[in-house]
């Protein structure tokens, strides 16, 4: 049986997002991310290439780590100037019908309390189309700017985030049941009190006694993407994600994470095929393999090797700048992304890291791989990767915004669908429905799904 390729675009409200430097390129409008119409333009883009999402990262913070100061991330837009991504939504949801939107947003720094909320807003908006990419935050410079002195431990981030997962269960899954909501004229009841319930949640970090502000929408949860792939990021993803987003530079490697991923959903007593997998890509398409390398070699002279070390610095938490160029990336313990760490540590079998290696391929790509071709050169890589990983799809940064995403939908997807690994129209409802196909809701054995039974259960016994 051919298995569809899932495409969701990966941006951010920013300028230099995962190709640092490239905002210099005469074709670039990255910087044009302050204008709601650039935004708007990219999503009537994507859905017209039958992208499932946009998924829109984010960070509370900035890259200091490089050199001990946030001069060179300033110096060339690496991911600083950086908006809410939560703002963007509602306006693209408006000119869209199908594509799903995948907001990040951390755990770390926001009451769960007004944040579910939050998600029941977009989920409303969106007529069932948000998704909620999960993380614990990595910038120390965040951490310290919302009073913390240094970044909490990174295991203890993910028991907080636990808690957290559980405290907005309760509150989307039930704290009102169906059928609270009423609209009845004629008795004059809106909503049924009966049927709504406090969560009385007492924990280690949070104490929420009370009901969710929020009437039920259409997922309640939105779907929940996850991004951590440490053996504690593991866990997590296991007991929680619906999609796990990576960002793996070889197959190998990849195909070990996705291993192990699926292995951890049976020990939390999930079905394994249940998660879905999207390994970050950056792809640079023309119509043949000669004029895609020429435009490689273009943006490679707009490519900044300050800001992507800069980038690289923050993300494994490793000052690359006190290494000389050809010294390989050493396995340490860090608290950012640990899976950053060690997949391009030395301990790499597939190759040395060395500090000239990373910042070459951070300049185009950011974390991820870089695949150039034509159309039918890069759709036989995709689907190599796919068959020696099990990657679920991918989730595609951009080099020249939205040059990029526009080779993908008029150059890559005809070509994907000629070969029949491409879907050509959307399937109805919510985004949860479209990617699995099995209603809006999330169904028992997730944690989530328990709270619709137990909290009103336990309030009637009181």
């Amino acid at each position: 049986m051919t298995r569809l390729l899932r495409l969701n675009a990966f941006a951010m409200n920013c300028v230099g997002h995962q190709s640092p430097g490239l905002w210099t390129h005469p074709a670039d409008r990255s910087s044009h991310y302050k204008d709601l119409d650039y935004w708007i333009e990219l999503a009537r883009l994507l859905e017209r290439g039958l992208f499932d999402g946009l998924f829109i990262a984010d960070v509370l913070g900035v890259y200091d780590v490089y050199q001990d100061s946030s001069a060179a991330a300033l110096r060339q837009a690496a991911q600083i100037p950086v908006n809410d991504p939560l703002q963007l939504i509602p306006p693209m949801a408006w000119v869209t019908e199908h594509l799903g939107f995948g907001l990040t947003a951390s755990i770390s720094f926001e009451h769960p309390f007004p944040f579910a909320r939050r998600l029941s807003t977009l989920d409303h908006l969106t007529r069932g189309r948000v998704g909620w990419n999960i993380v614990t935050s990595y910038l120390e410079s965040g951490a310290r700017n919302l009073g913390l002195r240094q970044q909490v431990e990174h295991d203890t981030r993910y028991d907080y985030a636990d808690e957290y997962l559980e405290v907005c269960y309760k509150l989307l899954e039930g704290s009102w049941e169906e059928g609270a909501v009423q609209r009845d004229r004629e008795r004059r009841v809106f909503t049924d009190p009966a049927r709504v319930h406090p969560i009385r949640h007492q924990g280690r970090w949070f104490q929420v006694p009370g009901i969710h502000l929020s009437e039920p929408s259409i997922q309640r949860t939105p779907v929940l993407y996850q991004a951590g792939t440490s053996r504690r990021g593991r866990r997590f993803a296991g007991q929680h994600a619906e999609c796990v987003f990576l960002a793996s530079p070889s197959k190998a490697a990849l195909a070990r994470q996705i291993r192990s991923l699926r292995e951890e959903a049976v020990r939390a007593g999930r079905d394994p095929s249940a998660l879905l997998f999207f390994n970050l890509l950056t792809l640079v398409i023309a119509d043949t393999d000669a004029q895609a390398k020429a435009k490689l070699d273009d943006y490679r002279r707009h490519a900044s090797r300050e800001g992507a070390l800069a980038l690289m610095s923050g993300w494994t938490g490793i000052d690359l700048a006190i290494y000389p160029p050809d010294q390989p990336l050493q396995k340490v313990k860090t608290q950012a992304i640990q899976s950053a760490v060690e997949a391009f540590s030395s301990s790499d079998p597939e190759t040395e890291w060395t500090v000239d290696a990373l910042a070459h391929w951070a300049g185009i790509g950011g974390l991820g791989p870089l695949l150039v071709g034509s159309p039918a050169t890069v759709a036989d890589q995709l689907q190599v990767w796919q068959e020696a990983t099990g990657v679920d799809g991918f989730n595609l940064a951009y080099a020249i915004a939205p040059r990029s995403f526009e080779d993908i939908v008029e150059l890559l997807v005809p070509e994907l669908q000629r070969r029949g690994i491409y879907k050509t129209a959307y399937a109805p409802g919510s985004l949860r429905h479209k990617l699995f196909g099995q209603g809006d809701r999330l169904q028992s054995p997730h944690p989530a799904a328990h709270w619709r039974e137990v909290i009103p259960q336990r309030t009637a016994t009181a």
